[in-house]
């Protein structure tokens, strides 16, 4: 959908051929010549506006688009730092009192053999060239179907990478936004399903830097937590999106093209393995929505391509001895090829691009693991740059912006055994932004 704008009806004026015309000729009178202007002033009101560009604003605009996810070391040189952060969050991988001591110690250890892991597929990360070229595109087709927020900033802020919440925070200043200058920000998540451990951790992240950069703005007499405007950005925030139809559509699409690789007569009896980041069960145990809506995009993909293949959810990446969900990707896909049933499809059905999960995990370990038993395992192609999956991001922000919501309601409701004041903290400040929406 794009704006329609007519250039004849942009261009309907009086030239200075016709206005010459009409001053050359005896009867022609400045009664005459006024009413030409005004009717061709009339005629410039009616027109069509143009589309707004990224130079252009709208009536609500700027603005900015902030791409949340985990992010990826881009070069070898860099998987210390990026493993340091991670298993430094206790948001993400719970450790107890001792987490940036074990933090830095497991990161350590684990670093050369993440570096061979990481040279293996090229030598970094491919997450952050896709995550900015998916903001950058997504951001053009909303200065078309959202003129009045346009023009729309793609930015990006990784969790444990370059760049991180805090370079992408500095760089909404020099562009503008905050430091008594207000504007409006949309954080959203490149998590689909929504977790305390992924988005809830970026959200936390964002928070905290934004209390640091522009100061807290709460107000004590508040329930709510956050004053009037004063020139800080106004924050919203898109934190999950399981089921929408586009995304839906995207992982289908690349599903049928992969099926369509194994002969007729087997087609229908393939097995789809939709595969997710596990998480440690200490964290499902607190009642994280995450496995619920994971199986939600799962089924919502299996009634738009019609139940015709068995399928089950699945889930990767466990690190460590203690319990996470189950079961585990590697098991399942050997153990259905021991039973006889070669022929799988693995759906990476929780991320967005690829990464070190899919190009190494999934890629050179399980299904090089599958292959040595017989197996007849092939991966469906990441989200990436599909065109339908980057319209459907842009069919979500247009959502959220024209809904007035800082949020949904499910961000707003904690966990059943959530202890961490600093999850509650951040969420009762995003939710408080509605007060300035």
């Amino acid at each position: 959908m794009s704006l329609r704008t007519p250039v004849a009806r942009l261009s309907t004026r009086a030239s200075p051929v016709q206005i010459s015309r009409f001053a050359a000729t005896p009867t022609s009178t400045l009664r005459q010549h006024q009413h030409l202007q005004q009717h061709g002033a009339a005629r410039r009101r009616m027109a069509t506006v143009p589309p707004v560009t990224q130079d252009a604003k709208g009536s609500k605009g700027p603005t900015a688009m902030v791409f949340m996810n985990m992010g990826g070391p881009s070069t070898t040189d860099e998987v210390g730092d990026f493993l340091s952060r991670l298993f430094s969050d206790g948001d993400l991988i719970p450790l107890g009192r001792m987490q940036n001591y074990l933090g830095r110690f497991i990161s350590v250890r684990r670093t050369p053999k993440i570096q061979k892991q990481y040279a293996e597929i090229g030598g970094g990360s491919p997450i952050r060239k896709w995550s900015e070229h998916q903001a950058a595109e997504m951001c053009k087709i909303l200065d078309e179907i959202s003129p009045a927020t346009a023009p729309h900033k793609p930015y990006v802020a990784f969790r444990y990478a370059n760049p991180l919440t805090e370079d992408m925070y500095a760089r909404l200043f020099e562009d503008g936004f905050g430091k008594g200058r207000g504007g409006r920000a949309v954080a959203f998540t490149q998590y689909p399903q929504y977790s305390c451990s992924t988005t809830g951790s970026s959200l936390n992240e964002l928070w905290k830097w934004r209390s640091r950069l522009e100061g807290k703005r709460a107000d004590e007499d508040n329930n709510n937590g956050v004053a009037e405007a004063d020139g800080s950005i106004t924050w919203s925030v898109i934190d999950r999106w399981p089921v929408h139809p586009g995304l839906v559509e995207a992982f289908a699409r690349n599903i049928e093209a992969t099926l369509k690789e194994y002969p007729a007569e087997v087609r229908d009896k393939v097995v789809l393995l939709f595969s997710a980041h596990s998480l440690p069960m200490s964290v499902v145990n607190r009642g994280d929505p995450y496995p619920a809506e994971v199986a939600a995009t799962v089924y919502a993909v299996m009634q738009r391509l019609g139940m015709r293949n068995p399928y089950r959810l699945v889930w990767q990446s466990q690190v460590g001895p203690s319990a996470w969900l189950g079961a585990q990707t590697s098991d399942t896909v050997a153990n259905y090829i021991k039973k006889g049933q070669k022929e799988l499809v693995l759906v990476p059905i929780a991320f967005t691009s690829d990464h070190i999960e899919t190009l190494f995990e999934l890629d050179k370990e399980i299904i090089a693991e599958a292959e040595e038993l017989g197996g007849d395992v092939r991966r469906v192609e990441s989200l990436n740059g599909s065109k339908v999956f980057i319209r459907a991001l842009a069919d979500i922000a247009k959502e959220h912006l024209e809904s007035g919501l800082a949020c949904s309601k499910q961000m707003g409701l904690r966990c059943p055994a959530c202890t961490s004041e600093r999850c509650a903290e951040s969420k009762r400040f995003f939710a408080g932004m509605q007060e300035r929406l």
